[in-house]
C-alpha cells in the first residue's frame, strides 16, 4: 500500500521520496516492522490464547522438563503470520508475481496448520488433522506454485553462459539478451550451475512435448519439495526456539540468494541465472526474518508460547516455495538438511522397528527417540536396545537448540560454497 502510494506520487520530489525504490530500504523496514509487530502484539496474543485455554497437549515421554510445558499456549504461529503479512502488504509490490505467490503460500499453509491445531485442541489429543489431508494441502500448494511458474508470462529468466575474452583470455559471465520461460534451476558442482529439467525428457523427439514433460517433471519436484520441507519443519518444532531459529537462518541464506539472483551484476559474480523481478522477494524475506526474531523473544527457552502446526507447517512451506521461486530447490537438501534429518530419523526409526518386530518378535530402535532432537535429550539406556545409544547423558534443551543453530549456520555457508565449486 505504502509502496504503491509512493509509486503514484513519483513525480513529486521531496526528501526521502525515492527511498521506496530501493529494495534494501524496503527489506530493512519490513524486517524492523515485522519484529516490532511480533514484540508488541505478541504478548497480547499470548494472553488471549491463555484466556481461551489454548494450551499445548503434552505426552509424557520421560524427558527432563517436558511435563512443565503442559498448558503453555500454542498456535503462536499466528504471531508469525501476522508479522509477515502486514509489512508485506504495506511495503511490498503487490503487482509482483513472486510477492503474490509468497503471500498465497503463507495463507495457504497457515490455514492447514490452523486446522491441525484447532482439531488437536478441540478433541484434546495430538492427532489433529489427518495426515492425508495435510498431504493434499501440501500437494495443492505445490501444484499451484509449479503450474503458475509454468504458465505465468511474468516468470522468466536469463540464462548465464561463460565466454572467454579473446584479449585477456579470461572467462567472463554474460547473459543471453532475451528472457525465456524454461524449467531451469541452479545446481551445485556443475560448471555453469544450471540444470534444465528438459534434459530428463530429451529422448522425446517432439521438442514441444519434451518441453511440456520437462515442466511436468519440474512441477513434481516442486510438490515433493513443499511436502518434504513443510513436514520436516513440523517435526523440528519440538524444542523451544529450535524451528524458529533454524528457519530464520535458512531465511537469511535464501534472502541473500534472492538479492543476488535478482541483480544482473551480482548473479554474474556467482554465475547463476538472472531472474528479473525476484529481488522483490527480499522484502518478503526481511519481514519473514523479522517476524521470527520477534517471535523468538517469547519462544526462546523457556517458551512462553509455542508456534504449533500453525507456525511450523507455514514456515516449512514458505521456505520451500521461496527456494523454488528463485530456482534454488536443488540446494534445499543441503540448506535444509536439519529438517531432512528430522524427517529421515522418524522414517528410519519406524521402518527399523517394524522390520525387527517381524524378524525377532520385538521391535528395536536405531535412535533412543525420534525426531532426532529428542535423541539427545534422553539418557543412554541399554534396555532400549537401540543402535545409537550415545550420548550416554542427556543434553540440556537449550544447548541442543544452540548447537542445531550452529549446524544450520554451517550448512548455509556450505550452500554458498557449493555454488563456487565446479
Amino acid at each position: 500500500m505504502i509502496y504503491s502510494l509512493f509509486q503514484n506520487i513519483d513525480g513529486i520530489d521531496f526528501p526521502g521520496s525515492h527511498l521506496m525504490g530501493y529494495i534494501s530500504f524496503r527489506a530493512g523496514t519490513a524486517f524492523t516492522l515485522a519484529m516490532l509487530i511480533a514484540l508488541i502484539f505478541g504478548r497480547d496474543i499470548i494472553h488471549r490464547l491463555q484466556r481461551m485455554q489454548v494450551g499445548e497437549v503434552v505426552r509424557n515421554l520421560g524427558l527432563e522438563g517436558q511435563m512443565k510445558k503442559t498448558g503453555t499456549p500454542t498456535m503462536g504461529g499466528v504471531i508469525i503470520i501476522l508479522s509477515i503479512l502486514v509489512p508485506c502488504l504495506l511495503l511490498g509490490n503487490l503487482a509482483n508475481i513472486y510477492m503474490i505467490l509468497m503471500l498465497v503460500a503463507t495463507l495457504w499453509m497457515g490455514a492447514i496448520g490452523f486446522l491441525d491445531d484447532y482439531r488437536k485442541l478441540k478433541y484434546h489429543n495430538k492427532d489433529g488433522l489427518k495426515g492425508k489431508y495435510k498431504i493434499i494441502g501440501q500437494v495443492g500448494l505445490g501444484l499451484l506454485v509449479g503450474i503458475t511458474m509454468w504458465l505465468s508470462p511474468s516468470i522468466k529468466m536469463s540464462e548465464n553462459i561463460e565466454v572467454e575474452n579473446t584479449t585477456s583470455h579470461e572467462t567472463e559471465i554474460v547473459y543471453k539478451p532475451q528472457l525465456v520461460k524454461s524449467p531451469q534451476t541452479t545446481i551445485p558442482f556443475v560448471k555453469n550451475n544450471n540444470f534444465n529439467y528438459e534434459w530428463l525428457t530429451g529422448w522425446i523427439e517432439d521438442s514441444h512435448a519434451a518441453n511440456t514433460m520437462g515442466w511436468i517433471v519440474f512441477v513434481f519436484v516442486v510438490i515433493v519439495a513443499v511436502a518434504a520441507v513443510s513436514n520436516g519443519a513440523n517435526l523440528t518444532d519440538g524444542l523451544d526456539g529450535l524451528c524458529a531459529g533454524t528457519s530464520a537462518i535458512i531465511g537469511v541464506a535464501l534472502a541473500i540468494m534472492a538479492y543476488l539472483g535478482g541483480h544482473v551484476v551480482y548473479s554474474g559474480y556467482l554465475n547463476i541465472m538472472y531472474i528479473p523481478g525476484s529481488e522483490e522477494m527480499v522484502v518478503y524475506a526481511g519481514a519473514f526474518i523479522g517476524a521470527l526474531v520477534g517471535f523468538l523473544w517469547y519462544n526462546a527457552f523457556p517458551a512462553q508460547v509455542f508456534m504449533g502446526d500453525t507456525g511450523s507447517l507455514t514456515l516449512g512451506g514458505i521456505l520451500a516455495v521461496f527456494a523454488i521461486l528463485i530456482r534454488k530447490e536443488l540446494l534445499i537438501p543441503l540448506l535444509c538438511l536439519i529438517f531432512f534429518l528430522e524427517d529421515l530419523s522418524v522414517m528410519l526409526q519406524v521402518g527399523y522397528f517394524k522390520y525387527t518386530r517381524r524378524k525377532y518378535g520385538e521391535g528395536r530402535r536405531i535412535f533412543k527417540m525420534t525426531p532426532l532432537h529428542h535423541h539427545f535429550q534422553k539418557a543412554g539406556d541399554p534396555s532400549l536396545k537401540c543402535l545409537v545409544n550415545i550420548p550416554s547423558h542427556p543434553i540440556p534443551e537449550s544447548k541442543i537448540v544452540v548447537r542445531f543453530w550452529i549446524a544450520g549456520i554451517l550448512l548455509a555457508a556450505l550452500t554458498f560454497v557449493t555454488l563456487k565449486i565446479r
